[in-house]
């Protein structure tokens, strides 16, 4: 099991703060089927200069057991959010583990007017069950 604590994180990279809060749904999980459903809202904040188009997504998401799951894609949420020095997006998604505690991390690649494109850090943060241990 990765060694992740915190169940929000926080990066920065050129100029894109995101930050990541998790929380366990108990309401749509259902342990004695080995079904752990987890929330996750981020914001992604332009503090830079320059306006940044978020394109794509990869998760790399890890359960208890140290099964890994990778998902790319575009956007997020159906969006492809173009945000201007200043401006922020926030979105809130889900994930199912078969393990109560796990971690996500990832990358969002972001494009410049320019045409230059760089990855947004996602820094891990765990998921888990409240008063889960290890």
């Amino acid at each position: 099991m990765p060694s992740v604590r915190a169940s929000t994180s926080t990066a920065v990279t050129e100029g894109i703060r995101v930050s990541v809060k998790s929380s366990y749904v108990a309401e749509q999980s259902l342990p004695l089927a080995r079904r752990y459903v987890f929330s996750y809202t981020v914001r992604i904040a332009n503090e830079g200069t320059e306006m940044a188009h978020l394109r794509t997504r990869h998760w790399i998401i890890t359960d208890g057991m140290g099964k890994v799951e990778e998902v790319r894609g575009p956007g997020v949420v159906g969006h492809q959010p173009q945000l201007r020095p200043g401006e922020h997006f926030e979105y809130t998604s889900g994930c199912v583990l078969e393990t109560p505690r796990g971690e996500m991390r990832g990358t969002y690649q972001m494009h410049r007017p320019d045409g230059r494109a760089f990855d947004a850090v996602i820094a891990p943060f765990l998921l888990a069950l409240p008063h889960s241990l290890n």
